[in-house]
Formats: structure tokens, sequence, C-alpha cells
């Protein structure tokens, strides 16, 4: 069945939305059409279709009421960096960072993979808002699908629903998502993003990242495109709000790669002795922020998602109480193991796995066999509304003001485990040159530095260069910026143990920032910014030796030089477009290590 515009007239007031998806039905050919409202009904009449289908498994729903496993292809579990492309009418405008292909030709090939392609499938026409419904921050996005999976998990994600046409009423400003999972052949897959369009068209993959299109293919690399035209900022960060025991709350964003430690410092829970002070953490976002100068002439953010898709290994009541504490309930979990009793399991969760489990792809497994039950990324996608640490203010229009940004990479060297900012360049600096060192698990050299600006390498819709120009010049429409600082929770000394325990203690860190900004902090002068001594953490109650805490805290003069060094190599790389600011910054900073400049330590 393929509507005429008037059949799909009735469930909109747009005439641009309704003309496109009479368009992509002409194309795609899918024998039905529904267009999703968001309602509890809804969703338990497309679960039970789910789960007919085997797309879905019920899980145990005395242990985990309202869960649900899913399990993907062997050949689609994770994000197809080198199959995403930006497709913008130059290749300058995509810049070296990005895969780029012309708008032309991409819309040409997908066209021909696309065409009859939903023939005997259901395309689901899902409206949502990336925001808080009605905030001046707020988009709305349309996405559509042969996939229940992602109606189902995009209902978790977004406002999704009647709530979105009502907030588009009659206009054409939307974001176009065209998502068709094909036959899941890797030869024909492809995610290519027209940001001059407002578009994104994905094929051949069902994964999350890959077909859940609000998430990083709108709210990151479209929305930053959108961001640099209209004067605000969409970034790859967490945010949360840090109560202190007076009951004064600073809200914190932070740019993290992965696997350094990001959703559990949006979770995090205090260690004891702050916990008794009456230090609490509450999350307003885990992942992606859109930050917009306020009236006040603060950086204001919101949390454009309404759900966490999160990774489940590594994950445990120790490392992230409040994570394991929201998938509880109404959850769906993907490429996970099963245990005989219907419950979920993964490497990571501190339990011990049940005689008889069911690897990520249904099959027997031994623990003795070398083999992983969960597939190392596998997910789980869960309401925002779960989290029992979710902030009153996670669905303020108007956001929070942001006193802080943080970066932070995995480095066994170098950085130190905080390193504040001497202005908003320097800031910009930090964020611009920061990166991982990989490890035995990566493949390639181990400790050899990637840079991922920003946290932003994989998710930027334009030019790297331009990005770093577009934070450069929102410093003037900031009257009041926040403060910018490094951590690194992951040096290590000779032995290649951890000189810092990570994990709740850190917010012993985040106290010397919010204090550095009230000025009750003290700090030490370096040629790469400023860092704490010994004596200006609250180290009360933890037992960390005087000696791992001066190490994890030191500016190494012959680290730095390499690090400086390997910087300028990555702004080699970059090209003319850097900012010449940076390369300013960058210059002054090696100067200031061998002794031959001056520092700047206003904070401006």
């Amino acid at each position: 069945m393929t509507p005429n515009s008037s059949e799909a007239n009735t469930m909109t007031k747009s005439r641009a939305l309704a003309d496109w998806v009479t368009e992509a039905a002409r194309l795609t050919q899918p024998d039905r059409i529904v267009w999703c409202d968001g309602s509890e009904e809804e969703n338990e009449r497309l679960t039970r279709e789910a789960l007919a289908a085997g797309t879905l498994i019920k899980l145990n729903q005395e242990k985990r009421p309202g869960c649900y496993l899913h399990r993907s292809n062997p050949n689609d579990v994770a994000r197809t960096e080198q199959l995403t492309f930006i497709c913008t009418p130059t290749k300058d405008e995509a810049g070296p960072t990005n895969n780029w292909m012309a708008p032309d030709e991409a819309y040409g090939k997908l066209r021909g993979w696309l065409k009859g392609s939903m023939r005997g499938r259901t395309m689901y026409v899902i409206p949502y808002v990336l925001g808080p419904v009605g905030s001046h921050f707020a988009k709305v996005g349309v996405e559509l699908t042969d996939s229940v999976y992602v109606a189902l998990n995009m209902r978790i994600m977004t406002r999704m629903g009647k709530a979105a046409l009502e907030m588009l009423d009659d206009s054409d400003d939307f974001g176009r998502g065209l998502h068709c999972t094909l036959d899941l052949d890797p030869e024909r897959k492809l995610i290519c993003h027209f940001p001059q369009d407002n578009t994104v068209w994905s094929v051949g993959s069902g994964y999350g990242g890959n077909a859940l299109l609000s998430k990083k293919c709108f709210a990151l690399r479209i929305a930053s495109w959108a961001g640099r035209t209209e004067g605000w900022l969409a970034e790859h960060m967490l945010i949360v709000g840090i109560q202190n025991p007076k009951g004064e709350t600073t809200y914190v964003a932070a740019a993290f790669p992965s696997a350094c430690g990001k959703t559990n410092l949006a979770m995090l829970t205090p260690p004891p002795s702050m916990l008794e002070k009456g230090w609490r953490v509450f999350t307003v976002g885990d992942d992606i922020a859109w930050l917009r100068v306020g009236p006040d002439g603060r950086l204001w953010a919101i949390n454009p998602e309404a759900g966490y898709f999160g990774v489940a290994p590594g994950t445990s009541a120790r490392s992230n109480l409040n994570a394991m504490r929201m998938l509880e309930h109404d959850s769906i979990f993907t490429n996970v193991a099963m245990a005989p009793d219907g419950d979920v399991w993964w490497e990571g969760m501190d339990v011990d796995p049940a005689d008889g489990m069911l690897d990520w792809q249904g099959r027997s497994w031994d623990p003795k066999s070398g083999q992983k039950a969960a597939h190392p990324n596998s997910r789980f996608t869960t309401p925002m509304k779960n989290n029992p640490v979710l902030s009153p203010e996670a669905d303020n229009r108007n956001g929070v003001p942001i006193s802080v940004i943080i970066f932070g990479g995995r480095r066994a060297t170098t950085m130190p485990l905080v390193l504040e900012s001497y202005d908003w360049t320097h800031g910009v600096y930090m964020g611009a040159t920061m990166g991982s060192e990989t490890t035995a698990a990566a493949t390639g050299a181990v400790g050899v530095v990637r840079r991922d600006p920003m946290a932003m390498l994989p998710f930027c819709g334009y030019n790297m260069g331009d990005y770093w120009a577009h934070w450069l010049k929102m410093r003037s429409a900031i009257k009041k910026p926040p403060r910018i600082f490094m951590v690194n929770w992951f040096r290590k000394n000779e032995k290649g143990h951890f000189l810092w325990p990570g994990y709740g203690e850190n917010l012993r860190v985040l106290k010397w920032m919010l204090d550095r900004i009230d000025g009750k902090a003290n700090a030490l002068d370096t040629p790469v910014g400023r860092v704490p001594r010994p004596e200006d953490l609250d180290l009360t109650g933890l037992h960390v030796s005087p000696e791992h805490l001066r190490e994890a805290l030191a500016v190494n003069p012959k680290e730095w030089n390499a690090e400086l060094h390997s910087a300028g190599e990555f702004f080699t790389q970059i090209g003319s477009t850097v900012p010449e600011e940076l390369r300013h910054r960058h210059a002054e900073m090696l100067d200031a290590l061998n002794g031959n400049g001056a520092r700047r330590h206003a904070q401006a």
C-alpha cells in the first residue's frame, strides 16, 4: 500500500512532511505504512509484533518486568565509521577527518538500493522531538524505517509521537531520516549525511548507532552543522548536576572518548565520606549536549535525548550502581547473554555466570571456551526516567547553566589527573588535542595517542578546523564562560598500576574544580595549565599514597615536549583550516615549557 498525499495529510498538518512520506513510499514500496503516535497501546502492539517475528525475546518478567532481548545479525553489531559519509557540496566542507561523497552520487546510489526495498514490509513513520517539547533548543525529526526494533527503541530514546507532530504543526523544518535494513549485506551498507538538506539516509544496517537516526546522526553530525550556522554547540558530552552540602547545584558538561568513564561519571555515586557530608550527583544527560548562550550571557545546555543507549559489558553494581538499578525494568538489551532463567548477563557484571548460558548469538556457551558470552559492544536501551539519580532539571525547557567543561582521555602517562586551562582559547586547545593511548585490546602499537578532538572525531558533521574556529568564535558571545579542565583518571606508574582509584572518588577532583570557581582552592601554575597541589584536594576517607598522588599530578617536561610535538603533527594533518589562535597557543606552550616565553595566567 502506497498512500497518496491526501491520506498522509490526515496524519500531519505539514504538507512538506506528507509529501516527503509519500515520495519515500513511492521509492521503497512498503506493503503498509504505520504512523507512530508514541502511546502505550502502540508500544504493546509493536512489542507483540516483534515477539511474534522473533525480533525480540521476552526476558524473565518477574526479574526484569518490561524487558526484552534482541539478537542482531553477527555482521551488524557496531557503528560502521568506514561506511559513514558526510555528503556536503564540496569535500573541503567535510574536511580531512570525515569520509566524503558528492551529494548527487550518494543520493543516486542509495535510490538504486532503496527502490522497492520495503516490499513485503511495513514502513514506520516515527516523528520525534530532540530536546524538551516546546523548548527553544528543541528540534523535530522524522525517521522512516522498516524496522520494528528501531521503532521500539526510538520510543525510548526520544520524545516520539503526537507531541512531535503538534510541535511541527504546518512547518517544513524537520530532520528527514530514511532508514532501511535491506538484507544486511555488508556490501550494500551506507550511512550518508546531507547536512545542507537536514537529511540522513541509512541503509543496510539495523545496529542502533547506524539505525537510530536521532542519535549520533541527527543529534551530533547534522546538529553540529546547524549549530555552526545558528550560533550554538552540539557536543558529545554528558551533563551532570553536582549538589554540595548546602544544597547548591553546579552543572558540568564533559566530553570523553569511548572507554574513558563517561557513563560512570554521568551517574556517579559519591564516595561514602562525601555522601555523608551531603554531596549528590544528578544526571541531566549521559551522551549528548546542546549548548546555547542564554540571555544572562552564560552557556546553557540540554540533553536532547530521552533515554540511554549504553554499553553493557563492564557495567556492574561496583562500576555503575545507578545504571544497574535503571536496567531492572522496561529496557531492551541487544547482543547480551541470556541465563537459563531468562535473565541477562555480560562480562564485567561482577556476577558469576549461571550454567546453561546462551551467548549473544543464542548458542550454548561454555565459560572455558575462551569466547565472550556477550558481544563486547552489546547494548542496553532504557528510558531516562528509569535513572534513580535523574536530575529534576533534565526536562527543563530552558536547560541548565554550565559552569565547567571537562575534556578527558585515557592516558597512562603525560596527562595529569586534572589540568585547568588558563583561558577559553587554551581550553579549546586542550579539547582540540585530546586523545587516548591505544591498549593491548586495540589493533596496532600499544601506547600510541589517537587524537579525538572534543570526543567528536567520528561525529562532527563538517571540517574539524572550522569546528574549532566555531568554538573560538563562541567565546565572544559568552559573557560568563565556563572554566575548562582536562582530566585523566587512568595515569599509571612504572609498574603499570593506576595512580588514582577512579569511579566515585572522581568527585574529589570535581569538588576542586568547583572550589576553583568559588575562589576556595589553590593551584600550581605550570607551562601547560594549572594543577592542584596534593593538599588542595579533599582526600578525607581516601587511602592513596602521597607518592602516587604527586605522580598523578605531575607535569613532566620531557613527556610534554613529546606531547606538543605530536599535537603539532595532528594540526598538520588537519591542514590550513586550523585556527591561527590554536597554532599560536601551541607555540606559546612549547616556548614556556622550555623556558623561552611567558605564560598567560589571566582567566579570560
